[in-house]
């Protein structure tokens, strides 16, 4: 992607001034997305992104630069203009690029650039006629197909040298349901670190028809109660709550900075003793993995929460400085526009011991969340608010009549102690985090859990 005497100019230019640390991001990246609409295409946007960032520390600043201009000259006029922002003497660092050898665990085998547009917007036809067909009260369904393969070449003045590719394909499927009075919204939007063989591997039909249900099911709904209740939330996405209220709560970027709830907490309590959390970048094809971090650090398996006791945060290499500890190879940024800092990759609780009927069996009145829907968080406190997309009473310790318009309100570290059952069905679910350093793909995940009590908002 870039020559090495070139990439060694840069670093030593962008140490000119006194820095201590020097990076350069190189990264190229194609991609495919189609929106339909009724059946018809309305938006095809085929995109090529291209450039480089260039990073430099003294001590714990950082100063960062990006660019598309890849000529040599602009190139070490970047890195100069960048190493101004440091004030110092210049150190005598030896650079010596050694490149590594990165285990490829998401092996592609139909690489989404050899597949003709056609072929793609076929995928995109069958889902739309599933969802479509499933029911008569379907009045409009939208897909959204996306592909994306992106290059990297992370090289450091620390002598690393590490390229990864990740290709990733997402479907996103959203059915409204409607009749004279009310008008329902279903979604399902499955994706994975794969190429095109991803779309022939899952239930196309399946998921679209999901989607249907989800929406006819609501549009017959009674507005669900609100107050203090037990609620039973499912498996995949709804671990977006664990993501949003408390795994934000435990990235570097927050607790180096003393910003977090959780800062200064390792080995204390702080969740119920039945939760046990991870954040995974290793998972084999999973939506948010990579083999290395944008950093050029390997992913690993970073255990956050063992039988509530809080085990560890993610972080990134300058967080990593201002705490004095290791990366734990959970640096990410949307592109090279953005500085890397700490990210989750795939997050999620893991299993328990529950059966639903466990969970149902002494509850008299709550809410049982099938389908979660979006959100919003203040990562300084924790305190959440959460639609619920497909929500159902339950009495008697029986799942009864679907609700609609329940929100659950509440503060993550407070939840975390409340959930006093978890099940054994984990499962993963895929989102676009964003944060500091952008929008990336982010697996949320989890078996089934009961909360003891939680505020709901409905009517």
């Amino acid at each position: 992607m870039i020559d090495k005497s070139l990439v060694e100019n840069i670093l030593n230019e962008a140490l000119s001034t006194g820095g201590d640390f020097a990076e350069i991001f190189v990264e190229n990246k194609v991609g495919d997305s189609f929106y339909l609409v009724d059946g018809k295409i309305e938006q095809a946007i085929s995109g090529k992104d291209f450039g480089i960032g260039i990073r430099i520390f003294k001590d714990l600043f950082s100063v960062y630069a990006y660019t598309n201009d890849m000529s040599k000259e602009n190139l070490i006029k970047v890195a100069q203009k960048a190493s101004k922002a440091i004030r110092g003497t210049k150190k005598d660092i030896i650079i010596n690029l050694i490149k590594q050898e990165v285990e490829n665990k998401h092996k592609i085998i139909l690489s989404p650039g050899s597949i003709l547009k056609d072929d793609k917007i076929l995928v995109m036809k069958e889902a739309y006629n599933a969802a479509k067909e499933y029911d008569e009260c379907i009045s409009q369904v939208r897909i959204n197909y996306s592909d994306s393969t992106q290059n990297i070449l992370v090289a450091n003045s620390e002598g690393t040298w590490a390229e990864d590719t990740r290709v990733r394909s997402r479907l996103g499927i959203e059915s409204i349901a409607s009749d004279m009075n009310d008008m329902q919204t279903g979604s399902y939007r499955p994706g994975a670190t794969k190429g095109f063989e991803f779309f022939k591997e899952i239930d196309i039909k399946s998921y679209a028809k999901e989607a249907s249900r989800i929406a006819k099911t609501m549009l017959g709904a009674k507005y669900a109660p609100s107050g203090k209740m037990p609620v039973i939330i499912e498996n995949e996405f709804g671990g977006v709550i664990f993501h949003e209220a408390c795994g934000h709560g435990l990235e570097a970027t927050s607790v180096a900075k003393g910003l977090s709830i959780f800062a200064g907490k390792i080995g204390e309590q702080v969740a119920s003793s039945v939760v046990s959390a991870v954040d995974d970048g290793t998972l084999s094809h999973e939506w948010g993995s990579s083999n290395i971090d944008d950093e050029g650090t390997p992913t690993r398996r970073n255990l956050l929460i063992e039988n509530g006791i809080l085990k560890g945060y993610m972080v990134d290499k300058l967080n990593g400085r201002r705490m004095g500890v290791e990366s734990t190879g959970s640096a990410r940024r949307e592109s090279y526009k953005y500085a890397p800092t700490s990210r989750m990759t795939n997050t999620f609780i893991l299993n328990g011991t529950s059966s639903l009927d466990d969970m149902l069996s002494n509850i008299e009145n709550g809410i049982y969340a099938k389908y979660m829907g979006g959100g919003s968080v203040n990562p300084s406190t924790g305190d959440f608010n959460f639609s619920i997309m497909e929500g159902y009473l339950i009495k008697d310790g029986k799942i009864t009549e679907p609700v609609r318009g329940a929100t659950l309100i509440g503060n993550g570290p407070e939840v975390l102690h409340k959930i006093d059952m978890v099940g054994d069905n984990l499962a993963h679910g895929q989102g676009m985090c964003g944060s500091v350093s952008g929008s990336i793909p982010a697996n949320v995940g989890q078996p089934r859990i009961k909360i003891r009590d939680i505020v709901i908002g409905g009517r």
